[in-house]
């Protein structure tokens, strides 16, 4: 049996993470997720920090944020904003200053993660496209691993939950006759690499998809004006992370019987 000692010991805040989770079984399978996806994700955000691309490496570090919060890893979580904030202010010099901080931090809480599990216990659980095949499906696009997983998770014995990392291959999804004519909902992050949630929207407004895909997005971006922004279109509703099962099954069925909701 893992000690999650090993965990609190070393800054995790394990109680507040099993709010999202639920119980150690579900926080132990995500969390392989996460130790199997950060050290590539920091690859990415290395390279974005060498060519100066701040507007894709402001979207890693929330990632990345988001991420480390979810597990209780506060002190990640924490310098992963600050680097949020700057990318998006374009600092590279802070960034630039900054940087060592942030993969120290995320190496340490590797290393702990390791410890935790042992070595040699880790797998790849990173699930893309399908699972279980049923006749009605709903669509979760996001570019965190995690979140795909703890969604497909909560809903893989009644639906076919189709996964996009990105909004391109979610509109790949949508114009493909045998998959789009089984989602019965969709459940959309806004801030994602190469097509963005807001372009999504602006795909399904320019081809009159709403009535036939239900919408409603789940999303980290909690500022005033992405939040208006994302109300102006036909969508159901938004769920702000972090959010936990009770919160993702309530607004799936909302999104589901849109008309009943209204």
């Amino acid at each position: 049996m893992k000690d999650v000692n090993i965990l609190i010991e070393n800054g995790a805040n394990v109680k507040k993470a099993l709010e999202l989770f639920g119980d150690m079984e579900t926080y132990d399978q995500t969390l392989e997720v996460f130790l199997n996806e950060v050290p590539q994700k920091l690859q990415k955000i290395k390279s974005c920090k060498e060519i100066g691309d701040m507007t894709n490496y402001a979207i890693l570090v929330h990632s990345l944020k988001s991420d480390a919060r979810y597990f209780g890893f506060e002190e990640l979580g924490e310098i992963a904003y600050k680097h949020e904030l700057e990318s998006k202010a374009n600092n590279l010099y802070y960034v630039t200053e900054h940087y060592d901080e942030l993969t120290n931090e995320a190496n340490r809480v590797l290393n702990v993660v390791k410890k935790y599990f042992g070595v040699g216990n880790i797998t790849d659980m990173d699930v893309h496209k399908t699972v279980v095949s049923h006749d009605k499906a709903i669509l979760v696009v996001d570019d965190s691993n995690l979140i795909r997983n703890f969604i497909l998770k909560i809903f893989k014995d009644d639906f076919e939950v189709i996964v996009a990392n990105d909004g391109q291959e979610a509109l790949n999804v949508i114009n493909d006759a045998l998959k789009g004519d089984k989602i019965k909902a969709i459940l959309l992050d806004l801030n994602m690499p190469n097509v963005n949630g807001f372009e999504v929207l602006d795909y399904m407004k320019s081809h009159d998809m709403f009535n036939k895909y239900p919408i409603s997005i789940i999303t980290g971006v909690d500022d005033k004006e992405s939040i208006e922004k994302a109300y102006k279109y036909p969508i159901v509703d938004i769920l702000l992370k972090p959010f936990n099962e009770r919160d993702v099954k309530k607004i799936l069925e909302k999104t589901i019987n849109k008309n009943t909701f209204k």
